[in-house]
């Protein structure tokens, strides 16, 4: 089976969208402060529920719709209001919650390079996967292709400055995780 992922992207940096790539906006996000420019990108793992992959959940956690009758775990996570940029699937395929332009929910109490509050000037990617379970080619494939186009979109970004979850949440975050292969994905970017 041939993965559902764009060969290609294309930002309309006018309204920080990716172009043919679907939409699922949410209203978990706000603006980034007065002049304020993406300068990192922050790669996350996430799974709902934990561990299990597919599924409307991520989405609907995302859009401030996910129902907690619908899983046990879901109760803990039901009134959290977070969201990332993009999520990529298993398969590679894209979807934007947020335009690149705004703040998006995703890093929590964070610090990079002595900067706090790395939701201000980053980017969140979230990779439907677990910290245990590695992650897919066509992940790989499809996050290196944005990481390129968000960085040609938007040159306060590069290659150098992508990190981890736990990169920037150290000791309350662990996503990626072991499983995430950064030589892999690095030599994707290469």
């Amino acid at each position: 089976m041939i993965p559902a992922m764009q060969p290609s992207l294309q930002i309309d940096t006018a309204t920080g969208r990716l172009l043919k790539v679907r939409q699922v906006l949410t209203a978990h996000f706000d603006e980034r402060p007065a002049g304020m420019l993406p300068e990192l990108i922050v790669v996350h793992g996430i799974s709902l529920p934990p561990g299990e992959f597919g599924g409307p959940w991520i989405e609907q956690l995302f859009a401030g719709d996910l129902r907690s009758a619908a899983h046990p775990y879901f109760a803990q996570i039901v009134a959290a209001r977070v969201s990332a940029h993009v999520l990529v699937r298993r398969d590679g395929r894209l979807i934007q919650f947020v335009p690149f332009g705004c703040r998006a929910w995703h890093a929590g109490r964070s610090n990079w390079c002595g900067r706090d509050g790395c939701n201000d000037f980053s980017i969140g990617i979230e990779l439907e996967g677990t910290d245990e379970l590695p992650y897919e080619p066509p992940q790989y494939s499809q996050l290196a292709v944005l990481v390129r186009e968000l960085c040609r979109a938007y040159p306060s970004l590069s290659v150098e400055r992508v990190v981890g979850h736990s990169d920037i949440a150290p000791g309350r975050k662990t996503d990626p995780g072991a499983s995430f292969d950064w030589v892999k994905f690095r030599s994707l970017l290469a």
